[in-house]
């Protein structure tokens, strides 16, 4: 880390059924920042499992993306 601390974002409260995106894009600019992860709990946990999973999976999706790199 040549001296720097990993930045980890949370997420935020859960909004509904713009969730997903917002889960997506705040990732996006985390790790465009230098972010190494994305704290989400409310977004994944207040719903059901299947839709939970797909949120986390989407976040996880943006920082195994070789081609969203740091801005």
């Amino acid at each position: 880390y040549m001296g720097r601390m990993g930045l980890i974002n949370s997420g935020g409260a859960s909004f509904g059924s713009s969730d997903m995106a917002e889960a997506v894009e705040t990732a996006v600019i985390n790790k465009r920042a230098g972010g190494h992860g994305l704290i989400s709990g409310r977004k994944a946990f207040q719903r059901p499992m299947n839709e939970g999973v797909e949120l986390l999976n989407a976040i996880q999706d943006v920082y195994l993306d070789d081609s969203i790199t740091i801005a």
